[in-house]
């Protein structure tokens, strides 16, 4: 089973910030770190998981509708940590540049299936490629339409659909989006492994996020395993690892 940090480190840490991310990084025998984009007023990437900014800082209101110089003033609280702030992607791939180049993935999910961000597939594909890093990348979206983008822009990249059923995702997948692997809610496995006939399968886990405390409960992984799932995204890698 192949574990990913989801949204970094994301119980013991702010998620989608850089001590997420550096947490994550330090974590032997990780496959990868999975976070979330979207784009400011004045078209720069961010990375943050909700479409407003209010859940995870002290601000107000939509990510869209903030420059990126006004993001900089918002705070992410960490109680006994420094306070942190929206990253950008490139701030990210600054500080995670050295293990992607060694093997660590990173999931990219575009945050783009409520507001369609236009031209953030021209502007994550041409990122990547400047810093030689589109081998170490796996695109994510519930929006199909946005992956069928992201494959006209890029043949080779592995793609990944999101939805919560397993057969849903499927279903889009056949349905010509250009993804290659299925996300779905680790719930959602509503077919077999027969009938998943050898796609990557990498389940998705909510709740337990920072700061909430551990429950001390752990997923049985060879459980997941014989439904199918081929890797799991978790707020706690660093708890199987």
């Amino acid at each position: 089973m192949k574990i990913w940090a989801h949204r970094g480190c994301s119980q013991r840490y702010p998620e989608n910030t850089l001590l997420a991310f550096e947490k994550a990084a330090a974590i032997q025998n990780l496959m990868g770190i999975e976070l979330d984009i979207q784009l400011t007023k004045d078209g720069q990437l961010v990375v943050i998981h909700d479409e407003r900014v209010d859940r995870t800082t002290e601000g107000i209101g939509f990510v869209r509708d903030y420059t990126l110089a006004e993001l900089r003033k918002l705070h992410i609280y960490a109680d006994i940590n420094s306070s942190q702030t929206i990253p950008t992607m490139k701030e990210v791939l600054d500080l995670l540049e050295p293990k992607l180049k060694t093997g660590l993935k990173l999931n990219i999910e575009l945050k783009n299936s409520i507001y369609p961000y236009e031209g953030m597939e021209e502007k994550i594909i041409e990122l990547m490629y400047g810093r030689g890093l589109q081998d170490a990348v796996v695109y994510s979206s519930f929006y199909a339409k946005s992956l069928s983008r992201i494959r006209e822009l890029d043949r080779k990249v592995e793609i990944g659909i999101l939805d919560v059923k397993v057969s849903d995702c499927l279903y889009k997948l056949k349905g010509g989006c250009g993804a290659m692997a299925l996300h779905p809610f680790w719930r959602g496995m509503d077919l077999t492994a027969k009938e998943l006939n050898g796609y990557t399968v990498r389940a998705w886990l909510s709740g337990h996020l920072y700061p909430e405390k551990p429950t001390g409960t752990m997923l049985d992984l060879e459980m997941l395993e014989k439904q199918g799932i081929t890797d799991v995204i978790l707020n706690e890698p660093e708890c199987y690892l």
